[in-house]
């Protein structure tokens, strides 16, 4: 062979051996692009049924209720869908069991507004390598959404705290006083994260002190009963931040059990909720100074639950927020039967 033809011989061979690199590197850019671009879930497709498995923390909360029936509206508008509630009745257990239940079942997306954060972290790992996408509402576990669950759906409770802060800093005490916070369950994210946003907002008026802070889990009942102490051992309190609509009409009993009349303390709920037993019609009717909507994320989440099992997206937004609005003598009223 001459040279010529040798050198011919070994560009055939390394033109070979590129091509065949081309070719791999090629499968390779494909194979990667169809992971990325793979849908959530194996089944999906407009034409399929789903079911939806909703852990509630709680169905005797008020607002948890209003939360149910959101999202039974919101799924109702969708034909594909069939929802199903499990109530956890405030019990880490239970709601364990119950998510532990929508895994068996093979359910085809979970919703779930943790009772607790760490108690139920290990379960939501399970659903989420079961394939099964999980939707947090609300509350949170430990963890990141879009890595330990699929996303986090809720208002933003510091800012939402924050903003009642402000409130009282520079509407209802100018001037300054003594404020008093009652907490929600400590283990929960948004009692955390109510009770530092509350007290960095007052922080804008330095003659503002928070003098109690308490505890009272949610319940009407321990909120009456903390608040009450709270009184004996501050009578010269001036407001009172409760951290859902239930602890503030609890404040309230206990403002009237010390002796005050309507509008000495200046009590802030939160949650916002309609009817005759809402914050809602607490501030328009004078009985307490603001509350702050909470919104419920159900629509949201069923917006979400389309989005993954009908239209088969390979990614949704990680975090939404939903919006929130102050309610005070200003609008109250014309938000009762809204």
């Amino acid at each position: 062979m001459t040279p010529a033809a040798q050198q011919q011989a070994r560009e055939k061979v390394m033109g070979d051996r590129l091509s065949a690199i081309s070719t791999s590197l090629l499968a390779l850019a494909l194979a990667a692009g169809a992971a990325q671009g793979a849908p959530l879930v194996k089944d999906c497709g407009k034409d399929g049924k789903y079911v939806i498995g909703f852990s509630q923390a709680n169905n005797a909360e008020p607002y948890r209720q209003h939360v149910n029936d959101e999202l039974t509206a919101a799924a109702g508008q969708v034909p594909q869908f069939t929802l199903q509630i499990a109530d956890g009745a405030g019990n880490v257990n239970t709601q364990t069991s119950q998510m532990d239940n929508f895994v068996t079942q093979k359910v085809d997306l979970i919703l779930i507004s943790p009772f607790e954060a760490a108690p139920l972290t290990p379960v939501v790992a399970r659903a989420m390598k079961a394939g099964i996408p999980v939707i947090e509402l609300d509350r949170k576990t430990l963890g990141d959404p879009g890595k330990d669950y699929t996303a986090f759906i809720g208002g933003d409770n510091f800012k939402i705290a924050e903003e009642a802060g402000h409130y009282v800093a520079d509407k209802l005490l100018p001037q300054g006083g003594e404020v008093a916070v009652l907490e929600g369950l400590p283990s929960s994210t948004p009692a955390v994260e109510r009770l530092n946003g509350f007290k960095a907002g007052v922080k804008a008026n330095t003659k503002i002190e928070v003098v109690a802070e308490q505890a009272a889990d949610w319940l009407p009942d321990k909120a009456q009963t903390a608040f009450a102490a709270m009184l004996q051992a501050h009578p010269n309190i001036k407001a009172v931040y409760a951290s859902n609509d239930m602890m503030a009409a609890g404040a309230r009993l206990a403002a009237k059990g010390a002796g005050k009349k309507e509008g000495d303390i200046k009590i802030l709920g939160t949650d916002g909720l309609p009817g005759p037993s809402g914050g809602i019609r607490a501030v328009a009717e004078g009985e307490w100074a603001a509350t702050f909507t909470y919104p419920t994320g159900g629509p949201q989440a069923i917006d979400m639950a389309k989005s993954i099992l009908l239209d088969c997206a390979d990614k949704v937004p990680t975090v939404v927020t939903v919006p929130t609005m102050a309610i005070t003598p200003d609008n109250a009223k014309g938000m009762m039967g809204k």
